[in-house]
């Protein structure tokens, strides 16, 4: 018996299914509920998940999906996708189904319009992104940890970066695996360390939203690249040794879109991928 490439669906039934596989294969979080899974990939303002499914038969093997992100650069406005959920059922791994999923992805968003795909990958994955599926290495996300107070920023017009407008914002904040606060006009998020909080963003039109209620913390925690604060207390760069997987920038062009983009033009934050 073959296996059978179906794109992803958004039916209840379907978001349920792919609910049972990833909570299977990660098993170390239990964020992958039928309501995540309908916020992540219906609900989302710039568009509703592309990705592609392979079934043995009648069960799912495998499974990988992007979300569309808008980004902009110099004012213009530029359609991406962010890689997110893959996943191979036990009995099915070693078959090389991911690389065709992502091919299959890649070759649909493409034809969608849109221009590139970015993501974040650990170790593990990072080699297989940039060997098998043509993706770029950006860098490795900064990890720092601060102490104080930290300012708002604004980031400079021919800085790559994304594009939140209210709608697109009120949805991230929505994410019912999480919980989200205000901090001296930052966004933060509870980590699984209580005493530690996760700035998501300290840009303007990020940061200030009403139905956001405040909450104060002293230890914060930053992942990103090129979002140093403008004022701090005291502020370390978290040691690689004691990060508990280096996490890796990348990103692929989907047709014409050749942009260049490096460590040095990029502003990214945790708002921008999907760790809280």
């Amino acid at each position: 018996m073959e296996y059978v490439f179906k794109q992803t669906q958004t039916d209840n039934d379907s978001l349920r299914r792919y609910s049972s596989l990833l909570s299977a294969v990660f098993t170390e979080t239990k964020k992958y509920t039928f309501e995540f899974l309908q916020w992540q990939y219906l609900l989302n303002p710039n568009g509703t998940v592309i990705g592609f499914d392979a079934f043995y038969g009648e069960e799912l093997a495998a499974h990988y999906v992007t979300i569309p992100v808008t980004y902009e650069y110099k004012g213009e406005l530029i359609k991406g996708l962010l890689s997110l959920n893959t996943a191979t059922h036990p009995n099915h791994q070693g078959k090389k189904l991911f690389t065709q999923l992502a091919e299959k992805t890649y070759e649909l968003g493409k034809n969608q319009g849109y221009k590139f795909v970015i993501g974040v990958a650990n170790q593990n994955s990072t080699h297989g992104f940039i060997k098998k599926l043509g993706f770029d290495l950006i860098s490795t996300l900064d990890v720092k940890i601060y102490f104080g107070n930290i300012k708002q920023m604004g980031v400079p017009s021919e800085m790559f970066k994304s594009h939140w407008n209210k709608e697109a914002l009120k949805w991230r904040t929505e994410n019912p695996s999480a919980s989200y606060f205000r901090t001296h006009q930052s966004l933060i998020c509870d980590t699984h360390i209580s005493m530690i909080k996760a700035v998501l963003s300290k840009r303007k039109e990020c940061a200030v939203n009403e139905n956001i209620r405040p909450k104060g913390s002293l230890l914060k925690m930053e992942i990103g690249l090129n979002n140093s604060p403008s004022n701090f207390v005291l502020g370390i760069n978290l040691p690689q040794k004691l990060k508990p997987s280096p996490l890796n920038l990348i990103i692929k062009s989907l047709g014409e879109f050749n942009l260049p983009i490096t460590k040095e033009n990029i502003f990214f934050e945790l708002i921008d991928f999907d760790a809280y």
